[in-house]
């Protein structure tokens, strides 16, 4: 993420992650059934669902777990990678899956949509039907390329906005029902874990998030001057309003200019000028939404949930510059 620039993430470069490797699928072969609460059970080849009309939306991918180093007790000797890498941006192009399912019928009763992979885990999630009728794709297309293996060929859904998990990779099973299917990705895993023992179950949207990836660990700055401090803010539940930077730790703030465009659940990338004059300092930015949601410090992170989760960690990230221009992960 340090070394790009814009938004979108080259498809070689996105991130990867899976439960139990990437499976080997047969174009061919595969099928996309739909069944369960609706009034005609269906089932899609690819070659059939490259003949539906298609959409594409710039849209990020966030792994829930992303981040979570900075819930350690000490700060870790992490690059910007190391530490965020779990997070890409796209141009995903695909099917609208309301389209297939109004073909398909939705029985009145359906409130809940389990989306199941072709993977050897059969990795599985529980997602809400107004999701599924609102913005949700089933993607055949990223960047302009056939989706990669990796990130889900021949077919994968889009779930702009919600965690990483749900976007369910190599999509072969979509099934209506009444109540959440409780799949061992939804309770074992993927619920936001309190200091008071109990967990959030179901808590789709990734919050507003921001980071700097210029300066950062292993993008010294050569000398006293004029310097840019450029980054990444996105939200899943809307546009990003405004993003602030900070030199000093967060003693003040002053306002980053935002590069267009600025769309609902894609990065934004900010940019902030700054004279360094060659002593330490503490860099922060912090992102709110449109929706009012602002980004909060770790102090204010961890009175409400702890930090003994690995999930939905959003809290304002913070580098030191010291005195030779070199960035470390530091807690401030």
């Amino acid at each position: 993420l340090h070394l790009l620039e814009g938004m979108i993430t080259p498809s070689g470069l996105h991130f990867e992650r899976s439960h139990s490797g990437i499976p080997d699928i047969d174009p061919d072969q595969h099928r996309l059934v739909i069944h369960g609460l609706v009034k005609r059970p269906l089932s899609f080849t690819v070659e059939a669902l490259s003949r539906y009309p298609m959409q594409s939306r710039i849209a990020f991918l966030e792994c829930a777990g992303n981040s979570q180093a900075l819930n350690a007790p000490q700060a870790q000797p992490l690059d910007v990678t190391a530490i965020h890498g779990l997070l890409g941006c796209s141009e995903w192009t695909g099917v609208r899956l309301a389209t297939l399912l109004d073909e398909a019928g939705v029985d009145p009763a359906a409130r809940w949509v389990i989306a199941e992979g072709a993977d050897a885990a059969s990795m599985s999630r529980s997602i809400p039907l107004a999701k599924a009728m609102d913005d949700a794709l089933v993607c055949l297309y990223q960047n302009g390329e056939r989706v990669r293996p990796s990130n889900g060929y021949p077919m994968r859904l889009l779930l702009p906005g919600f965690e990483g998990n749900m976007n369910v990779k190599w999509l072969r099973r979509l099934k209506l029902t009444a109540d959440p299917a409780m799949t061992k990705d939804e309770t074992s895993r993927y619920t936001i874990l309190l200091k008071n023992e109990k967990a959030w179950q179901f808590v789709f949207p990734i919050e507003v998030k921001s980071l700097i990836t210029r300066p950062s660990p292993g993008l010294a700055l050569k000398g006293p001057g004029f310097y840019e401090i450029s980054g990444l803010a996105w939200s899943g539940s809307g546009s990003i309003r405004q993003v602030e930077v900070s030199a000093d730790g967060g003693r003040s703030w002053a306002p980053a200019a935002l590069q267009g465009p600025i769309l609902p659940k894609a990065p934004v990338r900010f940019r902030a000028a700054w004279q360094w004059n060659g002593g330490a300092a503490v860099l922060q930015s912090r992102a709110t939404d449109d929706t009012g949601m602002v980004q909060p410090t770790r102090t204010q992170f961890a009175d409400q949930r702890g930090l003994r989760g690995v999930f939905h960690y959003n809290a304002i990230a913070s580098w030191r510059i010291d005195e030779k221009g070199e960035a470390s992960n530091v807690y401030a």
